[in-house]
């Protein structure tokens, strides 16, 4: 028997706390893509300055997808114990102390210290991820339309205000060890005050979470949904990580100009995440889903064989416009049923992370051999078999208590 959702369905009495919540989520998901672009854009910095190849870089980053597979598998369980509140908080220290750490390991030239600082951030974005997504997509059943990828929006709205803001102090000469540990307490602050509208946690029953976090794991259709947006997430993260690098390598422009690639990549991304509703609600997750996948691979083909600038931008804005929609995606249909939600998104979350686990050390050995700009090919190629997994994202309504059907 599947629990009956313990908040109401619709704003009602509630509705001004579910805009305030809304409000709030957005803030929170926009803090977090503000710390993540501001790391990102010192990864060619950091390349540099520890006197790192493409392999040991990748190496590197995967510090960070393992502090995230460590906390996220935990997420579901700590927030049904602790609050999601209590919990993103945490976190966001977590996030503090990573970042602060990272750019002392970046001044003293230090592999090792930036390998831990980045594991204590990975564990603070993975945490974080989870709760804002849980609390997103109980905002999303309040309101009774697609939201979570306008949520997602205002994450990669905060990526481009980072990867601008990054651009701007590296072309100034400004250091890591000043710009990280400055964004890191700008966004700890932010984050305490967003937290403070967010609804008000389900009640749980006590032997409900160790039981669901098991018989998540062994759900088909969460699995196969953490498979689609593994995919997605490497189509993402993939850009996050190696689209700044490949377009320094690959085309000899500056440092600065790699990282306003990035910029235009989230900011396309960003787009493609405020439209999306619109057709996710209007044509549903799949047919959605398949489209933005054929963007995101044809636009991989145009950066790396266009060779012509003008290909290029246009290359790079399919890519974002394509890389929109699958993570948000993934995370509603995680949370279709609210009363597993938590563990269902912390099992999906887990799994699409698998992408971060290895596409750093993927990207960087491949581009070993082939050259950075080519390496980005590993996406199209990806994509191409997650297709046959998207119908299982299809949208499903939780059955009312006592189990019966679903409601016409």
């Amino acid at each position: 028997m599947t629990a009956a959702p313990l908040r109401p369905t619709a704003p009602g009495p509630l509705g001004p706390a579910v805009l305030a919540a809304r409000n709030g989520v957005a803030v929170t998901f926009l803090l977090n893509g503000l710390l993540f672009s501001s790391w990102i854009s010192r990864i060619p910095e950091a390349r540099s300055d520890l006197g790192l190849d493409n392999g040991q870089l990748g190496l590197l980053l995967l510090a960070i997808a393992l502090g995230s597979l460590v906390a996220m598998p935990l997420t579901g369980v700590a927030i049904s114990r602790l609050g999601t509140v209590g919990v993103i908080r945490v976190a966001g220290f977590s996030g503090l102390v990573g970042l602060g750490t990272v750019s002392g390991a970046l001044a003293a030239g230090s592999p090792w210290l930036a390998a831990l600082g980045l594991f204590l951030y990975g564990v603070g974005t993975g945490t974080w991820d989870v709760s804002m997504n849980v609390e997103g997509a109980a905002v999303e059943r309040h309101l009774g339309r697609t939201v979570m990828p306008r949520f997602h929006a205002a994450f990669s709205g905060g990526t481009v205000l980072g990867s601008a803001l990054g651009a701007g102090v590296v072309a100034l000469g400004v250091p890591a060890v000043v710009h990280l540990p400055v964004v890191t307490l700008v966004a700890a602050f932010g984050l305490v005050a967003a937290t403070r509208s967010f609804l008000p946690d389900e009640p749980v029953d006590e032997e409900a979470p160790r039981s669901s976090a098991w018989t998540a794991w062994r759900e088909p259709r969460t699995l196969l949904i953490g498979v689609m947006v593994l995919a997605l997430a490497l189509t993402e993260g993939t850009a996050n990580d190696w689209l700044a690098l490949a377009l320094v390598d690959g085309y000899d422009v500056p440092h600065w100009v790699g990282v306003a690639g990035f910029a235009v990549f989230v900011t396309a991304m960003t787009a493609g995440r405020l439209v999306g509703p619109v057709l996710l609600d209007r044509l549903g997750r799949v047919p959605t889903l398949w489209a933005t996948m054929v963007g995101a691979g044809g636009g991989v083909l145009l950066i790396v064989l266009g060779q012509q600038p003008a290909l290029v931008v246009l290359g790079v804005v399919l890519w974002g416009l394509g890389a929109s929609l699958g993570f948000p995606v993934g995370m509603s249909a995680a949370a279709d049923d609210p009363a597993r939600a938590a563990v269902r998104v912390s099992v999906v979350s887990t799994i699409g992370y698998a992408a971060f686990l290895a596409g750093p050390p993927l990207l960087g050995f491949v581009a070993d051999h082939v050259g950075t700009l080519d390496a980005l090919l590993v996406v199209a190629m990806v994509l191409v078999p997650s297709a046959l997994v998207v119908p299982y994202a299809r949208e499903q309504r939780p059955r009312p208590a006592g189990g019966g059907s679903d409601p016409a």
